[in-house]
């Protein structure tokens, strides 16, 4: 917008120099081109000095973007501005400790200081490594703390409490809690009651009220739990109808924990500590020291606020964020300037509340910042309210179809709040051209569909895009980008696509250690620490294509191959870390932005060639495990599709959207439910679980308050709403939804047709032509090297039944197994589901999901191995039980399941020679679980024999390769 005059709403703002102002700037209203002049012409008051202008934004990069916008406007140039203020809360953070912050530790209580010696720790995977090692410290140190301890699945589950309590403004001291954090820890109880009441209302039945939600929910409430005997019975709980009795909210809510509270206090508390005497601060640590600062020291703050606090982003911010900004401006020039639509970072602990909730908050605030010396002296009651209103960037048939995302439900059964209509301000467009398709399409292969899709419109006049000039044209690969809620997707489409030479460049977050040039080096590095690293070896010399026979045999002899103990030799001669991983990509030939990025990572991460190889070997394995991301330029230039995901995408925009992968448990996602002790608005700190000898014996107890409190507590979908309307925003021209066979209720509730999409993807460069059937002639060996148990199988028994519910359902039952036995928080749809999480309530051993099973089978003189994936693994303390879902309504097929279950069997047994293993098929239709006596290993062989000599050709019949 910089070649365009102010329409007469920015220039509103960019003339209001003065007092406090909240700016609604919707999508592709010229936000920043506004913000930028309104400080350029601040700088034009008299005495008004760029050191005099405090300018928050979120991003280093919008920072150093938002000073060329202001040199470009203003008198003063870069050099003059290298030094002002224009940067984000933690980059200013750190500069205010960095010279002032040298005792503010003492103000907690902590002997310790803070010295330009004291890093800053980026990496949450390295943190989460000192974290281990500061919670192993601390279990020896606390043997009062055990029982909490013992409750927990992770550790480092708890660092995240301590991030979102800091985020909250929510900070230990050496006696008890900072200002007022312990009543934040206590939580609201009447805020709690509103929902309690909410969820407790009557539904209205076609003959008058039923069952609330609540009481609905809290069926079964017993079944497969173990409470401590303080727990009421279902059935009087649950003893009145339509509702429950109201006391029930006061005796959920109502629970001691001055224990538990102790226990969050001194690993939060002795954390600080650790990261202090191990010199270095988080981000949290940043902010929390600063705020501190602030707060105690009068003439600090006083030295150092602003005439004037401008915060860009502000539907992103935190509490404590606000709290800070308010500390730091010295008179109420104060300007936050955001779009609530648009808040999307509720996981990095953003309150979309501080710009809804703006002037309720900014008295609220004040009020506690007061409570016992004045620290902000202005007036809060006069607030300005602008509103930006006209779009630059969308068509106005995008914008209007845009505000529907923010009411689709989420669910089959969400029922979203049809007010937030009142507070949408609605957008005009500024577009000379109204030509835009909004489509939608689904496929049985999303990847390819979406492919298909892309080769259709470019070239293709019917989604025709404006160029420079404001004329249309036809759309190049370029003018598309693929926006999607999760990294995985994304990579997927990259991958097919590479496959017919259609280029696309990911831009974005990658999961980088998970990549093959990361495997490989991790490998190697292994066997570099052990020359016996079987975890080494397998990977090196599947790569090198030996066969797992082969590769089990080297292993067994310690016959390694001689060219590669010289390889390894000529690793240990290396002396960086960056060294060693140029030598391996070298030896693979890897040439590209993921080696580059790789050695960057470890290089800024192991700056010191006296690291131990272990160290890096410990990063790179936890980096794999938590799916560390890093950008990486993965662009191959010139005319490429863009992929990204929709929080990359923010601020940016593109021709044609094609919004994809809106599907059951990926858009929303079903995500990993928090651990068993943790932080949540209104209810405070809570646990779910419990550690007791209640009946004579150590158990972890379910907590039967918090099971009535998370009934009240129902997710809140409503950022997954405003993550597809930032998705439709960035398409100027087009938008297009995609979703694959189980598409989610936000595809499915779309005021749109869907189209279904038959994949056809021509590789680039080549004729689109028929295809032929072709028939060859080809050698097919005696016995196919691996199967499946599956085709072990005989289908004659299932293409007789009819009460078959149909492969859709039975994969949604099993996603919903799976997600849920890993911890995940998500609900039953259908009694099937509900019969699998009772089930797996039940059980109180180890839970592993989906586990692959490879067994290598002697047929004849050839060597077969049978690969499949175990639905469920049950590891007890004496056995371990494989399971197999079914949503077989009938039993007819029993005798082939036992070939597949017979496979796992042998897979479990081998690996697990001290336990008693047994095999079971689950029916989720009924919740039976049937036990099933496995084949033997010669019985499985015969039948892979028997199953070939059946399935051989006609000697005169050639085999179709299609």
């Amino acid at each position: 917008m910089t070649d365009f005059e102010p329409n007469d709403q920015q220039q509103e703002l960019i003339d209001a120099t003065s007092g406090i102002h909240v700016v609604d700037a919707g999508a592709g209203t010229g936000k920043t081109f506004t913000i930028t002049r309104r400080y350029a012409n601040l700088l034009q008051q008299d005495e008004t000095e760029p050191d005099d202008i405090l300018l928050i934004t979120f991003t280093n990069n919008a920072a150093a973007e938002m000073k060329e916008r202001v040199v470009a406007n203003c008198d003063y140039s870069m050099s003059a501005l290298r030094d002002a203020p224009i940067n984000t809360f933690h980059g200013h953070c750190h500069e205010l400790l960095l010279r002032n912050g040298f005792s503010a530790p003492t103000h907690l209580g902590i002997d310790d200081r803070i010295t330009s010696s004291t890093r800053l720790l980026e990496n949450e995977v390295v943190e989460e490594d000192r974290f281990r090692e500061f919670m192993s410290q601390f279990a020896d140190e606390h043997p009062e703390h055990h029982d909490f301890l013992r409750v927990l699945r992770e550790n480092t589950s708890l660092l995240e409490v301590i991030r979102e309590l800091a985020a909250k403004g929510i900070f230990p001291t050496v006696d008890g809690w900072y200002r007022n954090g312990e009543s934040y820890l206590d939580g609201d109880f009447e805020a709690f009651e509103e929902l309690f009441e909410a969820a407790n209302e009557p539904n209205e039945g076609a003959n008058g009220p039923t069952q609330s939600d609540l009481r609905d929910g809290l069926s079964g409430f017993e079944r497969g739990r173990c409470f401590l005997p303080d727990a009421p019975a279902e059935s009087e709980l649950r003893d009145n109808y339509p509702s429950i009795d109201h006391e029930w909210a006061e005796r959920a809510f109502d629970e001691e924990r001055d224990a538990l509270k102790a226990f969050v206090h001194d690993i939060y508390f002795e954390y600080i500590e650790f990261a202090l005497r191990q010199n270095y601060l988080n981000f949290s640590f940043l902010q929390m020291f600063a705020f501190v600062l602030l707060c105690e020291d009068h003439v600090l703050r006083e030295a150092v606020q602003f005439d004037h606090v401008m915060v860009d982003e502000f539907q992103d911010t935190s509490e404590i964020q606000f709290k800070l900004a308010l500390l730091l401006a010295g008179t109420d020039n104060f300007c936050v300037v955001g779009d609530w639509k648009q808040s999307i970072y509720g996981f990095q602990y953003a309150s979309v509340d501080n710009i809804r909730q703006f002037e309720e908050r900014l008295e609220n605030y004040k009020r506690e910042l007061n409570s016992d010396s004045e620290r902000v002296a202005f007036p809060v009651d006069d607030v300005t309210e602008i509103k930006l209103e006209k779009n630059y960037r969308s068509t106005q048939s995008i914008l209007d179809f845009s505000r529907h995302s923010l009411g689709l439900p989420a669910t089959s059964n969400e029922e979203v709040d049809l007010d937030i209509e009142d507070d949408i301000t609605p957008l005009t467009a500024t577009t000379d051209h109204d030509h835009s398709n909004i489509e939608a399409f689904t496929s049985d292969d999303e990847c390819e569909a979406i492919l298909t899709r892309v080769q259709e419109i470019v070239g293709n006049r019917a989604y025709a895009v404006e160029d420079e000039d404001g004329e249309l044209r036809p759309p190049s690969h370029e003018d598309i980008a693929v926006l999607t809620r999760t990294r995985r997707f994304g990579r997927e489409l990259q991958s097919d696509a590479r496959e017919y030479n259609i280029p696309v460049a990911y831009e974005g977050g990658v999961e980088l250690f998970g990549t093959e040039q990361a495997i490989l080096l991790l490998a190697w590095l292994r066997l570099l620490e052990d020359r016996h690293s079987e975890r080494g070896w397998a990977v090196v010399l599947e790569e090198a294509g030996y066969t797992l026979d082969e590769v089990k045999a080297i292993l067994e002899n310690e016959s390694y191959p001689s060219n590669m103990l010289s390889f390894r030799e000529r690793l240990a001669s290396g002396e960086t870390v960056g060294g060693i991983a140029r030598l391996v990509f070298d030896r693979y030939g890897f040439e590209d932005a993921y080696a580059d990025a790789l050695v960057a990572v470890l290089q800024g991460t192991f700056d010191s060639t006296t690291h131990n190889r272990g160290a890096i070997i410990r990063f790179m394995e936890q980096s794999l495990e938590a799916d560390a991301t890093h950008d990486v330029d993965d662009n191959p230039g010139g005319d490429s599709i863009t992929v990204q995901t929709i929080h990359a995408a923010k601020g940016l925009e593109h021709p044609i959207v094609i919004l994809a992968n809106i599907n059951q448990y990926s858009f929303p996602p079903s995500g990993g439910g928090a651990d068993r002790i943790r932080y949540e608005d209104p209810v405070g700190l809570r646990q779910t679980k419990d550690y007791a000898d209640a009946h004579g014996r150590p158990h972890i107890y379910d907590n039967w308050r918090y099971r009535i409190l998370s009934k009240c507590l129902n997710r809140d979908y409503d950022e997954e709403r405003r993550l597809m309307y930032v998705a439709i925003t960035r398409a100027e021209s087009h938008v297009l939804f995609s979703a694959g066979p189980s598409p989610s209720p936000l595809f499915e509730n779309l005021p749109l047709e869907p189209e279904t999409v038959e994949p056809d993807v021509e590789e680039a460069g080549t004729a689109r032509t028929e295809q032929s059937r072709l028939q060859v002639s080809v050698p097919v060996p005696d016995i196919p090297a691996g199967q499946s148990p599956h085709s072990l199988m005989d289908d004659h028994v299932f293409s007789d039944a009819d009460d078959g519910r149909g492969i859709e359902f039975g994969n949604q039952v099993h996603d919903f197994a799976e997600q849920y036995a890993e911890g995940a928080v998500v609900e039953p749809s259908n009694e099937d589901e509900r019969h699998v999480a009772e089930f797996l309530d039940s059980l109180d051993g180890e839970l592993r999901a989906e586990e692959n099973a490879y067994l290598p089978v002697t047929v004849g003189e050839q060597q077969v191995t049978i690969s499949g994936i175990i639905d469920l693994l049950h590891v007890a303390e004496d056995r371990i039980d494989i399971v197999d879902y079914k949503t077989d309504i009938g039993r007819h097929a029993e005798s082939e399941y036992r070939k597949q279950l017979s496979v796992y069997y042998h897979v479990v047994r081998a690996a697990f020679r001290d336990y008693r293993v047994t095999t079971a098929l689950f029916y989720t239709a009924d919740g039976d679980r049937i036990k099933i006596d496995p084949l033997s290993k010669d019985e499985i062989a015969d039948l892979i024999d028997r199953d070939y000599a059946e399935a051989q050709p006609d000697s005169e019949e050639d085999p179709i390769i299609r």
